[in-house]
C-alpha cells in the first residue's frame, strides 16, 4: 500500500488556517477590550477630580485646603463661575506660579463648575 504524499501538507495547511482564524478572533477581542479601556480612560480623564489631581493638587492640596497655592474650599463663594474659568484658563495676572498653562479651556470649564459645587 502506498501513502498519498500530499496528506501531510494538507494537514499542516489546514492546521495553519485554523490557527490563523483563532488568532484573528483573539486579536479582535483584544481590540474590543482596548477600545473599551480607552473610552473609560477618556471619561475618567474628563472628570473634574482627575483634572484637579493632575493639574492642581500639588499647589492647592488634596482637600482643597491650600498649600503653596491658596485654598479652594470656598472658591465658589469668592468668585463667579466666569471668574473661576478665567483664572484657571488664563492664570492670575502678576503671578509667576498660576500662569494659566495648567489646564485647557475645556478643563477650566469643568474645574470651575466643580469648584462652584465644593
Amino acid at each position: 500500500m502506498s501513502r498519498n504524499p500530499i496528506i501531510p501538507y494538507v494537514t499542516i495547511a489546514t492546521l495553519g488556517i485554523i490557527a490563523m482564524i483563532v488568532m484573528a478572533g483573539v486579536g479582535l477581542d483584544q481590540m474590543r477590550h482596548a477600545d473599551e479601556a480607552t473610552e473609560e480612560t477618556e471619561e475618567a480623564a474628563d472628570s473634574p477630580e482627575a483634572i484637579y489631581e493632575s493639574n492642581c493638587l500639588s499647589c492647592h492640596g488634596g482637600d482643597l485646603e491650600g498649600g503653596s497655592g491658596p485654598p479652594l474650599e470656598d472658591a465658589g463663594d469668592r468668585f463667579s463661575l466666569e471668574e473661576l474659568e478665567d483664572i484657571i484658563a488664563n492664570g492670575v495676572e502678576g503671578s509667576s506660579i498660576m500662569t494659566g498653562d495648567y489646564a485647557t479651556n475645556e478643563e477650566a470649564e469643568i474645574l470651575a463648575e466643580w469648584l462652584m459645587e465644593q
